[in-house]
């Protein structure tokens, strides 16, 4: 089955050459780093955790102030961001304005990519990131473009792999969340001097395509692939 470009995305010729031109899985970092909170830095450096004053065992009355700060903290989130903040090796993000949310390895960075709406990356394994991309779509329903099996293939070949590289599908499902259908896809694509294993997950909601994006280099899938499933299974659109 051949699913056209227009069928994908329903979208201006400027909005499709866009993200032609900027896959979210293999662009060329051009980035500069978000600004972070001291908290946050110290909380990534090994350091600080032996040494910084702030993180010391606290006496009795410190433990009682940090007790109280903790309350007041868990009282004021909401149930679904509380539930992602705590999960282990992960930060919570939640994209308010187009209605997405997801989680990401902690240590990760948050870089500037044009085309792409957000992308976080290890700065260290270039190929490690996660990217979100959204286009405008007439349609209701992921559904209505195919099987996960043939979005999937159509998306990688003319969207998600370069034409330099060798893409290979190898498993493509559907689920539902909240009401909508999902499509989660993993392949692999292979360049002369490297080979990225990825996953993605895309859904019709909002009148828009959305679609993320995650993956490392092979050597390292073994080591990452756990995080990576996190990664995809944690999309939630929030809004429709």
């Amino acid at each position: 089955v051949v699913i056209h470009k227009s069928l994908f995305f329903n979208s201006s010729a400027s909005s499709t050459q866009m993200i032609l031109q900027c896959p979210p899985c293999f662009t060329v970092y051009h980035y500069r780093r978000r600004n972070h909170s001291s908290q946050a830095r110290a909380e990534a450096s090994p350091s600080t955790e032996k040494h910084g004053c702030f993180l010391e065992r606290p006496g009795r009355r410190q433990a009682l102030s940090l007790g109280a700060m903790v309350a007041l903290s868990l009282s004021q989130a909401n149930p679904a961001s509380l539930a992602a903040e705590v999960k282990k090796g992960f930060q919570f993000v939640s994209d308010k304005k187009d209605g997405y949310s997801f989680l990401y390895p902690f240590g990760w960075q948050e870089v500037v990519v044009q085309g792409q709406d957000k992308v976080f990356k290890d700065v260290i394994e270039p190929l490690e990131s996660v990217s979100v991309n959204m286009i405008p779509t007439n349609k209701q329903d992921i559904r209505e473009l195919g099987s996960p099996q043939e979005v999937a293939e159509a998306l990688i070949r003319r969207v998600l792999a370069p034409p330099s590289q060798k893409p290979k599908l190898l498993e493509a499902s559907e689920h539902d969340a909240d009401g909508k259908a999902y499509y989660t896809f993993e392949f692999t694509a292979q360049a002369p001097n490297f080979t990225r294993h990825a996953l993605g997950t895309i859904v019709i909601a909002n009148g828009k395509f959305y679609t993320l994006t995650t993956g490392a280099n092979e050597r390292r899938w073994e080591k990452m692939k756990d995080r990576l499933h996190t990664v995809v299974d944690s999309f939630k659109i929030d809004k429709f």
